[in-house]
């Protein structure tokens, strides 16, 4: 692949593991972002996988997380009864007839950052919102990192 992924000669592993963190805890927020692109380059540039995957996985678990006592907190000030946006609804009504396990899909554009928000609204139990939340988003980016061929 070449050099072309380091055009700066801060793109040291320590910096990309740093950067990769911030965009996967920021990704995973209600806030905009995309850690995929991120870890594709540092992969290709030929960081190690193992260490790509930890970083990406604990910076989106984290986010979250984040995501889940943000719901929390929400809870204590506005009960479920006055949600009013279709996907709050949706969102409450996944977690309800499923439970945790369906934050095994919180890793999911779009509807995985109201999944957990839902979870934290609806008091679901941290410790299993966390592991669900965790394998879900490692099972993702582990099959990213599969799909890269590496090599630098």
């Amino acid at each position: 692949m070449g050099d072309w992924w380091r055009p700066m000669s801060w793109w040291s592993e320590e910096n990309a593991l740093w950067v990769l963190f911030a965009s996967a805890f920021v990704s995973s927020t209600l806030l905009p972002g995309s850690s995929e692109g991120v870890l594709v380059a540092a992969a290709l540039s030929g960081f190690t996988p193992i260490h790509l995957l930890w970083v990406a996985t604990l910076g989106n678990t984290l986010g979250g997380l984040t995501n889940w006592w943000i719901g929390w907190w929400i809870a204590t000030r506005y009960p479920a009864r006055r949600l009013v946006r279709p996907e709050q609804e949706k969102a409450l009504f996944r977690v309800r007839r499923y439970g945790w396990p369906v934050l095994l899909l919180s890793w999911l554009p779009v509807i995985g950052d109201p999944l957990c928000l839902a979870a934290g609204w609806l008091r679901i139990n941290f410790w299993l919102s966390a592991l669900a939340i965790a394998i879900g988003k490692a099972a993702r980016y582990a099959v990213l990192l599969w799909l890269v061929p590496f090599g630098g």
